[in-house]
């Protein structure tokens, strides 16, 4: 028991618990959507798992870890918008790299646009509006007599005449 903890983290019961809520996945993905291949699905949901917690899981950990070190704070106006265009990514791949445009066209009848040049669009976008808003703040906090700053510095001043709460 103790080897289990020490090399799982938790006792059998949390990975009991986590079997039992991966079936259930299981089980309301093929009844809910009506999907006849079991053995698809399951291939599907363990792969994403491995996939994700084994190799993507710790290559953006580094890759964040990596960045905080090159851009401290200012890590999460790149994170931000790093973020959302990978999801955007991950989700329309198959579009953005073209290799789904005809079973597109088929289903939903309209032809299927650029979607890698709107993901880049969108991506662009996405950095320009988080660079403007970094450099807004950015400057805020060096401009001498700053709104911001005038109001905190007012503040500490009325709050020490008051007794310092």
């Amino acid at each position: 028991m103790s080897r289990f903890r020490r090399r799982y983290g938790a006792s059998p019961l949390h990975a009991l618990a986590h079997l039992a809520a991966f079936a259930l996945a299981g089980f309301a993905l093929l009844h809910l959507l009506e999907v006849r291949g079991a053995d698809r699905v399951l291939l599907w949901l363990v792969g994403a798992v491995v996939l994700h917690d084994l190799l993507l899981l710790p290559f953006y950990s580094a890759l964040d870890r990596a960045a905080q070190a090159l851009a401290g704070p200012a890590v999460n106006y790149v994170r931000v918008p790093a973020g959302l265009s990978a999801l955007l990514l991950l989700v329309f791949f198959p579009l953005i790299l073209g290799r789904s445009t005809a079973t597109l066209e088929a289903v939903s009848g309209a032809p299927a646009a650029d979607y890698l040049a709107r993901w880049l669009l969108i991506t662009g976008v996405l950095c320009a509006g988080s660079a403007a808003v970094y450099l807004v703040k950015a400057r805020a906090k060096r401009a001498p007599g700053a709104p911001a700053a005038t109001a905190r510095a007012s503040s500490k001043v009325s709050t020490s005449r008051r007794g310092g709460r």
